[in-house]
């Protein structure tokens, strides 16, 4: 596949902010995050939300990060080295997205922002309060660029059970009329054939993006690494389609190159690159 360009030694690369928790067992949040933009050649910036007690099987536990951290950190980085995009992840409470929510704006960022709406683990463990959902949607979707849930995420933000390419585009439709510019409808649970088609919506247009199934059970992080490697080329100056596309290539060869880790679902592998740049 064709990856971005690698900055020439010396030379300050893009950079791209991840606002989300972080994961102990290395596969997914800011660690799978920090792996995708070391792998495209960006210097990943960190807000931590929140620190996970999880691994291979599942999540034991999480502790929120104080709001006045969550803040700062973006406010630290965002006056001092600014950023070309940024993404968030698990955000865990209604507080912590109002509070990034409104640091995003004292800040006047204009950069573009993906917004990974994260509600639970791969293996169903909660990793947002449910009372959170109302200020995903009224809070933080009006300041996207570009939201990107999966099936059961779209389920809980819009009611919609998306079984079908005729539901699929309905959930697009709902999800962008809470306000991001555009809205991404990832269809990898929807197993309806052996691709796996994603959605875009800008509220007039729909793009499809379709690609390969890879069967595999190590797909730990797959949601984070879509977003981070869109937000990477959103950096770069990529349109959100162009983007988009991007991200799907680069998350299908991660999962082609996923591998086994601990007792349950192994990550997604962004290492495949090691093999490119050979």
């Amino acid at each position: 596949m064709n990856l971005l360009p690698l900055t020439p030694p010396g030379q300050t690369p893009h950079r791209v902010m991840t606002i989300a928790g972080s994961d102990s067992g290395g596969g997914a949040g800011i660690q799978a995050d920090m792996r995708t933009f070391a792998m495209l050649g960006l210097h990943g910036l960190v807000a931590v939300t929140a620190v996970t007690v999880q691994n291979s099987v599942g999540v034991k536990g999480f502790h929120e990060v104080p709001l006045e951290v969550v803040a700062g950190q973006i406010e630290a980085v965002a006056s001092d080295i600014g950023l070309q995009a940024a993404k968030t992840g698990m955000l865990a409470s209604s507080e912590i997205i109002e509070t990034i929510a409104d640091t995003w704006k004292r800040q006047d960022l204009d950069a573009p922002l993906v917004v990974d709406p994260v509600c639970a683990s791969m293996h169903g463990d909660p990793l947002l309060h449910p009372s959170a959902l109302e200020a995903l949607r009224t809070a933080l979707f009006p300041l996207a660029t570009l939201v990107t849930p999966n099936l059961d995420e779209v389920r809980l933000l819009t009611g919609i059970e998306v079984v079908d390419e005729a539901t699929q585009r309905d959930a697009a439709k709902a999800l962008h009329a809470l306000g991001p510019k555009w809205a991404l409808v990832k269809g990898g649970h929807l197993r309806t054939s052996d691709r796996a088609p994603d959605l875009l919506f800008d509220g007039a247009e729909f793009r499809e993006f379709d690609a390969e199934r890879i069967d595999t059970g190590h797909d730990h992080g797959a949601g984070d690494t879509l977003a981070a490697a869109t937000a990477s080329a959103l950096a770069h100056g990529y349109s959100v389609p162009d983007a988009v596309a991007f991200g799907k290539r680069w998350v299908t060869e991660c999962l082609r190159a996923a591998y086994p880790l601990g007792h349950g679902h192994g990550p997604v592998s962004a290492l495949f690159r090691l093999t490119a740049l050979d």
